[in-house]
């Protein structure tokens, strides 16, 4: 076996090394301990065999898909890619390639607006050398996207305006939590700017937390291109969610449900005051309703 030559090997190596501690010459000391780094390094990249993965990018991928929703230390990731640059290799694999990986400060930052349903994982144990994989599914569309992303990013702009502009061109497609903090430029504020915009301004961005439990972790999506009514936009969170399970996530009047969501009809699920908001009803559970937005904006039409 391949592994077990390269072992002996480095053995025989560090056998001879102890020798080399005798010297009083600290060159030779060094250059007896390069082969060993380098069997060392051999003998991590012959844990997974070339026959699996040649490359060192494809070594930290069938890595990560073998250990999904698993914290994976950079450390790790250097043993089995056999490379310095690892770090590299891995954004390649999110932006080229589309695998949902995160980063550990990504972790964290989703983890601050409550969107890292993981509970087998501790995000405040996560460092920046940190990863998981949330899904061994790729998106073969997210080079497409990155290469939006990376004209959006250069605009001088607010990061909340470039969040929503990206979303607004991608309106009805899965984005990562990745994409949106690389066009904020890395800043920290990219998670809560996202809250802001469904919140505050009415924008339908969900996630698997926030309205669409159908969507894999960490994945972002603006429902439509358009904003809710005022009076609708600050329904907290929970109440939202609470009202939509409650009604097992389909119109109250027609019974659509997400899972015949088509681009011919992209309508998307609201909630609605049975008692108007402007007449003192109050964002309760008892007062809100699920409806699709055809059978909300009928309900208003007929209103006015």
């Amino acid at each position: 076996m391949k592994s077990e030559k390269i072992r002996k090997e480095l053995q025989n190596l560090l056998s001879n090394f102890e020798q080399e501690l005798k010297s009083d010459s600290l060159r030779n000391k060094v250059l007896s301990l390069v082969p060993c780094f380098n069997h060392l390094r051999d003998l991590g990249k012959s844990l997974i065999p070339s026959t699996i993965a040649r490359s060192a990018r494809d070594r930290i991928l069938h890595y990560f898909r073998k250990y999904p929703e698993t914290i994976i230390s950079g450390n790790e990731l250097l043993v089995v890619s056999g490379i310095q640059e690892y770090a590299r290799r891995v954004r390649e694999l999110k932006v080229q390639f589309g695998w949902p990986i995160v980063s550990g400060l990504t972790a964290k930052q989703m983890a601050e607006e409550n969107e890292f349903p993981l509970p087998n994982i501790d995000v405040t144990t996560m460092g920046s050398s940190d990863y998981i994989m949330f899904s061994t599914q790729q998106d073969r569309d997210a080079a497409h996207r990155w290469n939006i992303a990376n004209e959006i990013r250069r605009e001088n702009v607010s990061v909340r305006d470039k969040i929503l502009k990206y979303l607004r061109t991608n309106v009805g497609q899965k984005v990562t939590g990745e994409e949106l903090k690389y066009l904020a430029k890395d800043r920290s504020e990219w998670a809560r700017r996202v809250r802001e915009l469904r919140t505050e301004f009415g924008w339908p961005v969900v996630t698997q937390n926030t309205g669409r439990p159908d969507l894999e972790v960490g994945i972002y999506l603006l429902e439509a291109d358009r904003q809710s009514p005022e009076h609708d936009r600050h329904i907290p969170d929970p109440i939202k969610r609470d009202v939509l399970r409650r009604d097992s996530y389909k119109c109250t009047l027609c019974n659509w449900s997400h899972e015949e969501w088509n681009r011919s009809d992209p309508r998307h699920l609201e909630l609605h005051h049975k008692k108007h908001h402007a007449e003192g009803g109050d964002n309760t559970e008892s007062n809100l309703i699920t409806l699709c937005t055809v059978c909300h904006d009928e309900i208003h039409r007929k209103k006015s």
